[in-house]
C-alpha cells in the first residue's frame, strides 16, 4: 500500500507557450513538489489538466503522486516582451478549477500543504480541507485578472478572508502586487504596502520575495525583517519563487522557526536560478554546504 503524501501542493500544471512555437511544462506544482521530494518528503500534486500535460507532468516529477481531475484545457500562458523589454503576459487557456472534491480523502491529513493557484483555478474553499496542516499559499493566481484579449494584470484578491484564516504562511512576490511598469510609482508602492499590512494582520507569517533584493518576513505582531538574497550568477529564474515557497514550508515545519525557514528558503532559491528549469532544485546536502559557507 502506497502511503499518503506528507507534502501536498494544489494547483494547475501549465502549458507555457514558446516564442518559436510549441510549449513547455510549467506551474508551481512542478517545482514545489520536486523540491519537497528532493528534501526527503513524500510529495503529491492535486491538479487539473488534459492528458498531454498530465503525461508531461508525470515524466517531470518521478516519484511524486498525482491526483488529477479531467480538464479539456490547461492553464496556458504566453509571455511577450514590449519595446522596453517589459514582459506582457497573456492567458490563453484555463484548466477546470480545483475544489474540495478534487482532494483525495486520505490526502487531507497531510501535515504540509501549499495552495498554488495561477489563474483563479483553485477555489478558496480548498483551504478548509486541511484543518490540521501547516498550510501555505502562493496567491498570485488569486490576484491575477485578465481582459478580453487575455492580457494579465494584477488585480484584487476577492475572497482573501476565506483563505487567510486557515493559513500558517502567505508567500508572494512583490511583483504579484506591483507590476514592473508601475514599480517606480510611489502611489503603487504605498497601495501595495497597505495591502501587505492588512494581510499580515490575519496570517501568522507573510513572506514577500523581491528577487535579488532578498525577502521580507512580516508577522502579526507588526515586525518586519529583511533576509538578503545570495549573490549568484543568474541563468534561469523560472520556478525560483516556487522552490522558495516549498523550502520555506518544509523548514518551517521541521524547526518551527520562521527566521531559519527564511534563511533556508533563500539558500534553496539561490540554486534554482543558477541552472535551467528543475535541474536547479537543490539537495539537502547542497543547501547545508551553502548555509555553512555563509556563516
Amino acid at each position: 500500500m502506497v502511503s499518503a503524501p506528507e507534502f501536498v501542493v494544489v494547483g494547475p500544471a501549465t502549458r507555457d507557450l514558446l516564442p518559436a512555437g510549441g510549449w513547455q511544462l510549467g506551474g508551481t506544482v512542478t517545482f514545489a513538489a520536486l523540491t519537497a521530494s528532493r528534501l526527503g518528503l513524500r510529495a503529491g500534486i492535486v491538479t487539473a489538466a488534459p492528458p498531454d500535460v498530465l503525461a508531461a507532468l508525470a515524466a517531470a516529477v518521478p516519484g511524486v503522486a498525482l491526483a488529477a481531475i479531467p480538464s479539456v484545457d490547461a492553464t496556458t500562458f504566453e509571455n511577450r516582451y514590449n519595446a522596453t523589454g517589459q514582459r506582457e503576459q497573456y492567458l490563453r487557456g484555463r484548466a477546470t478549477p480545483l475544489d474540495v472534491a478534487a482532494i483525495p480523502p486520505d490526502w487531507r491529513a497531510a501535515p504540509l500543504v501549499l495552495l498554488a493557484p495561477l489563474a483563479q483555478d483553485v477555489d478558496g474553499s480548498v483551504a478548509a480541507a486541511f484543518p490540521d496542516a501547516c498550510l501555505a499559499a502562493t496567491p498570485q493566481g488569486w490576484l491575477r485578472q485578465w481582459d478580453d484579449s487575455g492580457r494579465v494584470r494584477a488585480g484584487t484578491w476577492e475572497g482573501a478572508d476565506q483563505v487567510l484564516l486557515h493559513l500558517t504562511a502567505l508567500i508572494l512576490s512583490w511583483e504579484d502586487l506591483v507590476a514592473p511598469a508601475a514599480a517606480a510609482s510611489a502611489r503603487a508602492r504605498q497601495r501595495a504596502e497597505r495591502q501587505l499590512a492588512e494581510w499580515a494582520r490575519h496570517v501568522p507569517q507573510l513572506v514577500v520575495t523581491q528577487g535579488a533584493g532578498g525577502a521580507d518576513l512580516l508577522t502579526t505582531g507588526g515586525e518586519r525583517e529583511r533576509f538578503p538574497a545570495y549573490t549568484v550568477r543568474p541563468v534561469d529564474p523560472t520556478g525560483a519563487g516556487d522552490v522558495f515557497a516549498a523550502a520555506y514550508l518544509c523548514q518551517l515545519h521541521r524547526t518551527g522557526d520562521p527566521r531559519r525557514a527564511m534563511e533556508y528558503a533563500n539558500c534553496a532559491a539561490s540554486f534554482a536560478i543558477e541552472r535551467e528549469g528543475t535541474a536547479g532544485i537543490p539537495t539537502p546536502a547542497e543547501i547545508a554546504r551553502r548555509l555553512r559557507s555563509a556563516t
